[in-house]
Order: structure tokens, then sequence, then C-alpha cells
């Protein structure tokens, strides 16, 4: 499977002061906030940009983020995501390996409902080591979506 590491999620209880104090003390560009709902997760997120690299602080309303939140706390880094050119080979792969691939709910997703809320199609692997969660997008649309983040 083609992978590339894109970036870590961070679980902030405030997602204002993180972003001001990355900001402030890294000279971080952050991105436009966003808010991601789907069932009963809700979140608002935004990514934080240092030259090439980045990373996303998410603050968590509802949901299994803020059952992780109230009991790891803050600073939880709980998902690193990857991207793919080919979002339907790496769902088709994972499927040959016998890997049933999930939404961010850990709800079985199939191969045509790989939209996601972001608007980047992606798929998450099962948790399988307590809380850790890998995520896979689609390239382009990450590359859409970090564009956009920007401007």
């Amino acid at each position: 499977m083609e992978l590339k590491f894109s970036h870590i999620d961070i679980l902030v209880k405030d997602l204002q002061t993180a972003c001001d104090y990355y900001q402030k003390t890294l000279n971080a560009q952050i991105s436009k906030t966003f808010t991601w709902m789907r069932d009963d997760l809700h979140v608002v997120y935004a990514v934080v940009k240092m030259n090439t690299e980045h990373f996303m602080l998410v603050q968590p309303f509802s949901g299994n983020l803020k059952n992780l939140l109230d009991t790891k706390g803050e600073g939880t880094i709980y998902r690193h995501c990857y991207s793919t050119p080919d979002i339907e080979k790496a769902f088709d792969e994972l499927a040959a390996n016998g890997v049933q691939p999930e939404d961010e709910n850990g709800n079985l997703i199939l191969r045509e409902n790989l939209n996601s809320p972001s608007g980047i199609r992606i798929i998450w692997l099962p948790k399988r080591f307590g809380e850790f969660s890998i995520e896979i997008l689609e390239e382009q649309g990450l590359k859409e979506f970090m564009h956009e983040a920007f401007q």
C-alpha cells in the first residue's frame, strides 16, 4: 500500500488557546477553524503549520473523542494520519488483508461511502491498541483541503 505520513491529531480543551500558543511560541501559521459533525461526534479543529510540517488540534464537544479527552486529558495524541494517491485501492488492499475499514465512529464503512464531513475521502483502521487510530486520506483531497485551510 502506498502511504505517506501526513500529520497527527492532538486533543485540546480550548482550541483558540492552543492555536494562540503555537502561533506565538513557534511562529506557526494557523488555519481556519473547521467543524466536524457525524453521528454523535462533534469537534472543531484547526491545522497548525510550520514550513511543510503540520498537525491538527482538535477540541471535542461530544462523542468518543470527548470521552477520550475527559479520560486521558489534553495533549493526547490519538491519531496518526497518512495519505494515499488511491483511497479505493487502499480500501481494497485492507479488505484483502482481512481488515474492514471504519469511519471515525468505529462503524463499518463501505468502499462506495468514503466521503467525510471535511470533503476528503477517508478511511480508518479499526482500533486494535487502546484508543490509538490510523487514518488514511486521499492525497488529492488532502492537498485541496490544506490549500483551502490557509486561504
